[in-house]
Order: structure tokens, then sequence, then C-alpha cells
């Protein structure tokens, strides 16, 4: 028996996929799923996702809100429901993930392949937590640690007890187990793990080019906001990912509506001028090497012209972060109101030159979008 494999794994995952390619055909012929149980598996497929989304990944695994413990408690029951392992053990891998970006010690590196991205890095033996101090602030939480130490025994408890829920709810003992549990379970799994594999093949990189995560539309609707990913790990630290206000991004919405209800708080986000002036730098990367490779005659003025636009806009940037962190002292500090209306008003009057400048800087980018580039035959 190889060694370098984990079978537990590897049988509890192939195994529920036999299962449900054998009996949903069986289920389907000789059965019909009612409203309510599909209804009751969609309900807790969302549960236990945003469970996942805001609960493992945004609370523990980045810190980017503080709650209480009954909301840790119902985070940590349904993402036992999501059968994803523990808190601890998923926080210990993201955190290595997100430190390691694409390189070896990256547990899901898509630089190894889509697939091992997607799914086969679980198939491997799984390593020790020896690092400690990467979730040194997890074991600190004696929920988070019993949920780790008794897991297996809580997730197979989990998901009976719903099942009993659903079949009591419904009548239908094999619909609540195939559709609510397996199938639920099937789509949490694939939904989540395209965010490793997917969120790091397909989409945009409007914040940062230096990692493989993308902005991934399409992921959104299936992961709960998750796949704004080029932006997340470009800032991890943000309990948004999905930073406009049309942004689909529901588990950003839960936790603003935790904190308006008094049940979260200290939530993190990365300020607009620093989104902005990283977006600024990419962009002009973008747009010069894109005046590069076009049939343009003059590159040098326009690469000029690119270079000097980005960076005014930059350092009007700068200066809005320092006058922001002025007010922040000045209001801190219990300044005369005067002092803070003088402030505010410097403020506001570089925010609204700064989005004069936003605009035309965006229509000259868009113009040099445009430009048609030189084929490696016609170069």
């Amino acid at each position: 028996m190889n060694k370098n494999i984990n079978w537990a794994g590897f049988l509890f995952i192939t195994g529920y996929h036999v299962i449900l390619l054998a009996l949903l055909p069986v289920y389907f012929i000789f059965f019909n799923p009612s409203m309510l149980l599909i209804g009751l598996s969609i309900g807790l497929f969302v549960a236990s996702g945003l469970a996942i989304t805001a609960g493992y990944h945004r609370l523990f695994s980045h810190s980017t809100y503080k709650t209480n413990k009954v909301i840790e408690f119902i985070m940590l029951f349904f993402g036992t429901l999501a059968t994803q392992g523990s808190a601890l053990r998923w926080s210990y891998d993201h955190r290595l993930h997100h430190a390691h970006i694409d390189k070896d010690d990256d547990p899901y590196s898509v630089t190894r392949g889509f697939w091992h991205a997607h799914i086969l890095w679980m198939f491997k033996r799984e390593t020790p937590m020896d690092r400690k101090q990467i979730t040194s602030d997890l074991r600190k939480n004696p929920l988070i640690n019993f949920q780790h130490k008794y897991y297996a025994w809580l997730m197979v408890g989990a998901n009976l007890f719903t099942t009993a829920l659903v079949w009591l709810a419904t009548g239908d003992l094999f619909g609540a187990f195939l559709i609510s549990w397996v199938l639920r379970q099937f789509f949490s799994h694939h939904t989540t793990w395209f965010i490793n594999s997917l969120a790091h093949y397909w989409g945009h990189q409007n914040y940062s080019t230096e990692h493989t995560a993308v902005d991934n539309y399409i992921l959104c609707f299936l992961t709960f906001g998750e796949g704004y990913h080029n932006y997340h790990h470009t800032f991890a630290n943000d309990y948004r990912n999905g930073i406009k206000w049309y942004h689909f991004d529901p588990t950003k919405w839960l936790i603003w509506t935790l904190s308006k209800l008094g049940l979260a708080k200290n939530l993190r986000r990365s300020s607009e001028p620093r989104i902005l002036s990283l977006m600024l730098k990419e962009h002009k990367e973008a747009l010069v090497e894109r005046i590069k490779n076009s049939f343009l005659e003059k590159k040098a003025d326009t690469e000029e012209k690119v270079i000097k636009a980005t960076d005014a806009l930059t350092e009007k940037l700068s200066e809005l972060q320092t006058l922001i962190k002025e007010y922040k002292k000045a209001k801190k500090d219990k300044l005369t109101h005067p002092a803070l209306k003088k402030i505010s008003r410097e403020i506001k009057t570089l925010k609204k030159s700064f989005k004069k400048d936003w605009k035309r800087w965006r229509r000259f980018s868009r113009s040099i979008m445009r430009l048609k580039v030189k084929t490696p035959q016609a170069a």
C-alpha cells in the first residue's frame, strides 16, 4: 500500500462520488423529490457554504472581523456539516497557501496542474501541522480545539442529525440521505475546490499579476462571493471580496449584517486609496506593454503620457491617504471643530479633483487598450 496516499480521504471522496453515480439514477427513476426536500437541501447548502466562507475563511483563516462564541459555534456547526475538515486544519492549509502561493509549500498550488489544485492534493498523505505558529491564535480557542479533536465524530453526527430532520420533514429517507446529504456535499465540495483551481486559472487580474489568482465572476455566484479571488489574494485582510456595492458577495453582506446587529465587530477593510494605487500600478504596466506591442509610430511619447498620468494620480492618492490619516489622528486627539473641518474640506477638494482626473485617465487607458497589437507573425 502506497504510504504517500491519504487513503481515508481518497476512499471517502471517491466513495461518495460512486454512490451518487450509482444511486441518483435509481432515485429519479422510482421517486420524485418534493419541493420541500429540494428547498431544505438548498438551505443546507447555503448555510454550510456561508459557514465556510464567513467562518472558516474570513473569520478563522484571516481574522477579518471578530464575533462572539454563539456565532462561532454556529459557523463551526455548519462548517462541520460541509465536510471540509476541521477549522484548524482548513485554516492551516489556507494560511500556507497565502504565505507560499504558487510555490512548493503551497498545498494546492495551481502550478502543479488544474486537477492537483482542485482535488488531487487531498489524496496525498496529510502533512502534520508542525508549524504551530501559523495557527497559534486559533489554538487558543476552545471551540476550535474541540471541533478539531473530535472532528470525524462531529462531522458524521451533524450530517446524520440534519438528514434525520429532513427525513422527518419530508418522509423521504432515501431522498434525505441522497439529496440533502450526499448531493449537497458534492456541490459544496466542488464549488469550494473551484476557488483553488478555476479561480487561479481563468479570469481577470485587476489588482495584481504577481500571483495566479484571478477574479472569476461566474464563481462568485457559486461560492457566495469568493470568486473575486485576485482581489482577495491582494488584500487578504479585507472582510470583503467584492468591494463595489453591486458585487455579488453574500458573505460580505452577512458579516456586515452581523455587525449592524451587534454580533460582529472590528470589520477590517482596505482603504480605497490603497486599492486604487495598486490598480494604477498594474494598469500602468499593462498599458506600457500594450504600447510597446502596438503599431504606434510615436510609442515613446505615448508611453511617457501614460507614466505621467498614472504617476500624477498615484501622487494624489498618496496625498489623500496622508490627509485621511491626519483626520483620524485629529479626531482621536479631539482637536477643535474648525481644525477638523479644515482637513475634511481638503479631503473633499482632493477627492473631487482626483475623480475628474480618474475619469480622464480611464478614457485615455481605454483608448490605449483598443490599439491593435502586433501578432508574433507580424512582429
